[in-house]
């Protein structure tokens, strides 16, 4: 039976477990981070393939080398897509839909961020967005220059820290009362989709982050045609296998706000049908070609 190594222990983890144990392939968990290991002994388990990529870059090193696998969303697959400001530029430059923005590498003179600010056509309130983080974590709304400037100082601040890798943000255009859709892409094709939602109550009392880890509620829908294939061709632009793509409708229009390449798997509701064929069949693909 085909060894799958998976990094998380978590929902994703389980809930693969089960529907491809039942299409011949062994899901087992590698742990990938807070560990101590004596690299002159060889891995008491062995793997045929791994899923995606571990979140930590140097780690993932170390036990793709122990173990020698390929993985079906590699390590340039998570980086690109962790690399916000790098994903929308290479969007941009396909001419697919993005919100307009602005990359800001620290230090940055407060002059030259507020010009690009003006140049980029960018109208109060702006969203600010750390380029690498994940799950909402440090997004924030600027509504005027000054309060943009505060937000941007304690960046600064943070990035002051030698230890920081990641030095750069994001200054985006907000767009209001926007639906939130993330289309999960496997193997080329949209398998399934998620609205976002915020309940009325958190609506009223001025939340705005759709992203499910800050309480949103996630309902599978029936993506309209034109959203799924944008979300095809970002995967295809993009190169990657496994891909979530997050979809922002307003006005009308849609645009591609991030994408995800470790995301979770959801229940099975929220996927078409044969989603765990489709997977399986990459992962056996996969670990031939290796």
């Amino acid at each position: 039976m085909l060894r799958l190594a998976v990094t998380t222990s978590s929902e994703t983890f389980e809930r693969m477990r089960g529907p491809l144990g039942d299409r011949g392939i062994d899901v087992g968990h590698l742990r990938a981070k807070e560990f101590a290991l004596d690299l002159s002994t060889p891995p008491a388990e062995s793997f045929d393939v791994g899923f995606v990529y571990p979140t930590r870059p140097m780690e993932g090193g170390v036990v793709t080398a122990r173990h020698d696998i390929p993985w079906v969303n590699t390590r340039e697959d998570v980086l690109t897509s962790r690399n916000k400001a790098g994903v929308i530029a290479a969007l941009e430059r396909a001419g697919l839909p993005v919100p307009r923005s602005v990359c800001v590498s620290n230090p940055a003179d407060e002059s030259d961020l507020l010009d690009a600010v003006e140049s980029a056509g960018l109208d109060y309130p702006v969203v600010v967005k750390p380029n690498s983080t994940t799950r909402g974590v440090g997004i924030a709304k600027a509504h005027d220059p000054d309060s943009l400037s505060g937000h941007t100082d304690v960046l600064g601040l943070v990035h002051d820290f030698r230890a920081t890798g990641d030095k750069s943000f994001l200054i985006q255009e907000w767009l209001p009362e926007a639906r939130d859709y993330r289309a999960m892409v496997l193997d080329g094709e949209v398998v399934g989709a998620v609205e976002r939602r915020l309940s009325d109550g958190a609506r009223e009392g001025g939340r705005w982050k759709h992203n499910v880890h800050r309480g949103a509620e996630a309902v599978g829908v029936d993506l309209p045609k034109r959203h799924r294939d944008l979300a095809e061709s970002v995967a295809d632009e993009l190169g990657i296998r496994y891909l979530g793509v997050d979809l922002l409708e307003s006005d009308g229009g849609v645009v591609v706000s991030e994408t995800n390449a470790r995301p979770t798997i959801d229940d099975d509701a929220k996927y078409d049908d044969g989603f765990f064929d489709r997977l399986a069949a990459l992962v056996e693909r996969v670990a031939k070609k290796s």
